[in-house]
């Protein structure tokens, strides 16, 4: 699921960008369930779309250089995420913020927020996909 757009989409930190699933917003027969319903419900899934770099770490090797230092300063590194795009997640909804970018409704969720993560070979196992 590419997040196709114009613009570029850049994620900070540990927070990653879902995009909700809808399916779970109908009952098993097809009806649709009012919004009061789904929104009282602690645990939400989508799809991941977009991941952030992960946790920076402080680079111990690092001194203070001088402003006039021709020498380049190392860039920040960071501890990548567990979740990758494609994966299905589910996450606590109340540590969810909404937002809605180029017409669609997203969520962003920090890493430590997501409950479990199903990664697209297992969908189909799981009778998800």
């Amino acid at each position: 699921m590419p997040l196709s757009t114009k613009k570029k989409v850049i994620l900070v930190g540990d927070r990653v960008l879902i995009e909700p699933d809808r399916d779970q917003e109908k009952t098993p027969h097809g009806l649709y369930l009012p919004p009061g319903v789904k929104e009282k419900e602690k645990v939400q899934a989508g799809y991941i779309v977009k991941v952030g770099p992960g946790y920076p770490v402080v680079n111990p090797n690092f001194i203070e250089q001088e402003p006039w230092s021709t020498t380049p300063k190392e860039p920040v590194k960071y501890i990548p995420l567990q979740a990758e795009e494609g994966d299905y997640a589910l996450f606590l909804r109340d540590n969810a913020i909404e937002i809605e970018f180029e017409g669609k409704q997203y969520l962003i969720v920090q890493q430590q927020h997501l409950l479990m993560i199903i990664r697209p070979d297992t969908l189909s196992e799981l009778g998800l996909s």
